[in-house]
């Protein structure tokens, strides 16, 4: 079971298929979401992950979630949340999640805090097709009519659908499809409607009921503390080690050729190859020779002519 994240509602929009529908979608942003701590079987008594999400002044924070947040080495979070998770998908505290945790075609859900209705009657909160508006009613159009019996049973039935308080509640929308994701600027484009207001948050995490489809990273696709992604910092760790590992090599040889050199000292030097420095101090003095006598034989003949 992997980590969800923690998303901010920034509204809907739409995106277009290839073959020409568009696709109503929710924007959601991650706000450098982050691990804060870990909860673990020994100490909790369960595991999970503990992650914050966006940015809040230091002087709307207290001084016990300063200290928190501080033992993380992480900035205050506007927003905390913990995260169920099996023990071979912890991840480190200080990563920051990004947006390509999820793949496009896999399906999530989604829980947020509705949009506040205020008080509401029974018509709007609960759908009542309300009395008649002609013909023997009068100024109770959209009332509810009667709410129990009289004397059997004597009261009214718990969770009797009446007017009240609509909205403002923990609402979870289940199976809805990853339609595009951009880990630049961290964002998920989710289809369909997402609870909550724009501005709100939004708890995001694998979908209940539905499978996980191939490619879908684990534990989790982040940016360790360093701001490295795991797979670049791990691609970095295997070159540096296949480097090390020819530096050896060439070490190696060159030890072994020393040795073996060492082992013939009266040995005569190998022939250079065609072309070396040898070859061409040979070719040099070999062209030199035949130059060489002609100029002797040139300063005789003068000679001779001089003394005759």
């Amino acid at each position: 079971m992997r980590s969800g994240v923690i998303a901010q509602k920034l509204g809907m929009t739409r995106v277009f298929t290839e073959d020409g529908r568009h696709v109503p979608v929710t924007v959601l942003k991650l706000d450098n979401c982050q691990v804060v701590a870990h909860k673990t079987e020994d100490k909790h008594g369960y595991t999970a992950l503990q992650l914050g999400a966006g940015t809040a002044k230091v002087k709307r924070v207290s001084k016990a979630e300063r200290g928190h947040f501080a033992v993380a080495k992480v900035e205050p979070k506007r927003r905390v949340a913990e995260f169920r998770v099996s023990p071979d998908n912890i991840i480190e505290v200080g990563a920051e999640i990004t947006a390509d945790h999820f793949v496009p075609g896999q399906y999530v859900d989604v829980s947020g805090t509705s949009i506040g209705k205020g008080f509401a009657g029974v018509m709007k909160r609960h759908n009542f097709g309300g009395m008649r508006a002609s013909h023997g009613v009068s100024i109770s159009h959209r009332a509810h009519g009667a709410t129990g019996g009289s004397q059997d049973p004597g009261r009214v039935w718990k969770g009797k659908k009446m007017a009240g308080h609509m909205g403002a509640v923990r609402v979870t929308t289940q199976n809805l499809e990853v339609v595009r994701t951009d880990p630049d600027r961290g964002l998920i484009l989710v289809k369909g409607a997402v609870p909550g207001a724009k501005g709100g948050w939004v708890l995001l995490r694998d979908a209940l009921k539905r499978p996980l489809p191939e490619g879908v990273p684990v534990p989790g696709a982040f940016r360790t503390a360093g701001g490295t992604p795991a797979a670049a910092a791990d691609d970095a760790g295997a070159g540096e080690s296949s480097e090390t590992e020819t530096v050896t090599a060439a070490e190696t040889e060159a030890a072994e050729a020393e040795a073996a050199a060492a082992a013939q000292p009266n040995a005569e030097p190998q022939a250079p190859a065609e072309g070396g420095e040898t070859a061409s101090t040979d070719s040099g003095e070999t062209a030199g020779g035949p130059g060489t006598d002609e100029a002797e034989g040139g300063r005789a003949d003068e000679e001779k002519g001089g003394s005759s």
